[in-house]
């Protein structure tokens, strides 16, 4: 009986052992799971929260949600839009005097020789910061500043000077300024940082040398990496949603394929499935392949439009635009005299490209290790914008000429701010122009997913504090932002632009974050230029 008694007791206690193992890995695999999605990260909480009772409001009240967002956009460009004007002249002029002088040969990322080809690296960074905004815009705003000069330039009856200066704000825009403040000062900062010095990849090292240690840890971090990631999110979901709804819209009218909301869905799953396999291949793999090849496209593209179509206008368009926003370059940055305008145009471009700053310096950091200073400066503040400016003098200038040749045949088109409009109207006049306006199609979708592709990474990054995230939080990220481009677009294209409009609010905390690199980024370049030897 004793025996009997005791054989129950061990095969009680075995049991007893049994459930707590498989309750402890239950327990470690449940927590498992929480460390690899960065559940178990504040930075989660504060940036995936947002961005959900974001969404929510715009399913339960859409008119709160605008009135709310309208309100907070006036405020952010009356209050903030002279500092951001002033912020992205100071980071070119600086960004330059740091590339021309002897800092310029400083080499970044603590390795003697790049990591990624001359080529390859330059097609990332043209694909990921061009992104949607190179095609669709590049037709649209020449066309919208051709139809309503800008106040800047004096009235003159010459139709093609009136084209010419369209182009040379076009150029403002998207030129030097707006690169300049996604990836210069911030990227010296960010990678002295994280390569020498071992901090890890995040947003908030940039205010590592104002506030020391406090900012690395606890809530204060967090809350500024969050920050960054709300503002990329948008700036990327918007896109993502814009994209379903342009290109609905280009099928409709070249295949009379319906424009709803069914065709919108499938393009998006299309591309959130494309930007996600990507993210998961890594830098070395899907990124570079969707880059290079998107470039090849752009370039053929470019060819093509220059040779058959109106090659004179595209060459002195781009040689009087370039000049004339070089002798009109401060005085456009400067501009103050119509804020309405400036609300809609300048300002609100500015806030856009800002918010993309502090996550496209980390992403900048990620692929630029063993470029010197003046390599990477020279590529984004000088050799990208020139390309951009000829991009959109390509397909923008295109259509100023079809438009001065044939007035109406754009402009008409374009009328409600229809940007998609715009770019067919003017694939229209080309040879073969099905043709060319499927490939402009192609271009734009690659260079969304290539923008979706890099910003999961680069979330994901934050997210984890790994260099190479694990799939699940790629995952988790890519479709996340896909589906919130979805639910906005069900409720009408004023889920989208809501969204739009609060880019340029989410860059009012972003636009403090980047100040301290304007005096942080020198004073690293030259101590690493003395500890180089240079």
């Amino acid at each position: 009986m004793s025996d009997l008694t005791n054989s129950i007791k061990v095969s009680t206690e075995a049991g007893s052992r049994s459930e707590k193992t498989r309750k402890h890995n239950t327990n470690l695999t449940t927590a498992n799971a929480f460390e690899r999605l960065g559940l178990n990260t504040p930075v989660f909480w504060y940036s995936g929260g947002f961005i959900a009772a974001f969404v929510a409001l715009a399913l339960i009240d859409s008119d709160l949600l605008s009135k709310v967002v309208n309100s907070g956009f006036a405020w952010s460009v009356d209050v903030f839009g002279p500092y951001w004007q002033i912020l992205l002249l100071l980071t070119f002029i600086i960004s330059l005097c740091l590339a021309a002088g002897r800092t310029g040969s400083v080499v970044l990322g603590a390795i003697p020789t790049p990591e990624l080809g001359g080529f390859r690296w330059m097609s990332i960074i043209f694909c990921t910061l061009l992104a949607g905004g190179g095609v669709f815009w590049a037709a649209a705003e020449p066309i919208a500043h051709f139809v309503s000069p800008p106040p800047l330039y004096s009235d003159t009856d010459n139709a093609e000077q009136i084209a010419f200066n369209a182009l040379s704000q076009s150029f403002m825009h998207w030129g030097f300024l707006a690169w300049a403040i996604v990836g210069s000062l911030t990227s010296i900062v960010v990678m002295h940082l994280h390569y020498d010095k071992g901090l890890p990849l995040k947003p908030r090292i940039l205010l590592y040398p104002l506030l020391g240690e406090r900012v690395l840890k606890g809530h204060l971090g967090a809350a500024i990496d969050a920050c960054c990631i709300v503002a990329v999110a948008a700036g990327t979901i918007g896109p993502i949603g814009f994209l379903g709804l342009q290109v609905s819209y280009a099928l409709n009218v070249l295949f009379e394929i319906p424009d709803g909301f069914t065709t919108q869905l499938i393009i998006i799953l299309f591309a959130i499935a494309l930007y996600t396999l990507s993210a998961l291949s890594g830098l070395n793999r899907g990124m570079q392949m969707l880059s290079r090849y998107n470039v090849i496209l752009a370039v053929i593209l470019m060819f093509y439009i220059l040779i058959c179509g109106p090659t004179d206008f595209i060459v002195n368009g781009y040689i009087q635009g370039v000049g004339t926003m070089l002798d009109n370059f401060i005085p456009m940055a400067t501009y103050r005299g119509d804020e309405g305008w400036l609300s809609w145009w300048t300002v609100f471009f500015w806030g856009w490209f800002l918010g993309y700053g502090p996550m496209m310096a980390i992403f900048i950091a990620r692929i630029s290790r063993g470029r010197t200073i003046r390599q990477v400066i020279g590529t984004i503040s000088i050799i990208a914008p020139l390309t951009t400016c000829f991009w959109f003098t390509i397909v923008g200038g295109s259509g100023l000429a079809f438009e001065i040749a044939d007035p109406g045949v754009v402009s008409k088109a374009f009328e409600g701010f229809n940007l998609p409009g715009a770019l067919l109207a003017i694939t229209q006049q080309l040879p073969l122009p099905l043709f060319i306006s499927i490939l402009f199609l192609i271009l734009t979708t690659i260079f969304i997913v290539t923008t979706g592709d890099s910003m999961t990474y680069t979330i994901s990054v934050v997210i984890s504090g790994e260099t190479e995230p694990n799939a699940l939080v790629r995952t988790f990220w890519g479709v996340a932002m896909g589906i919130t481009a979805l639910i906005l677009i069900s409720l009408g294209s004023g889920g989208i632009t809501a969204l739009q409009s609060f880019i340029v609010i989410t860059a009012v905390p972003v636009s403090l974050i980047l100040l301290p690199s304007l005096w942080n980024a020198p004073q690293i370049a030259v101590r690493m230029a003395k500890q180089q030897g240079l």
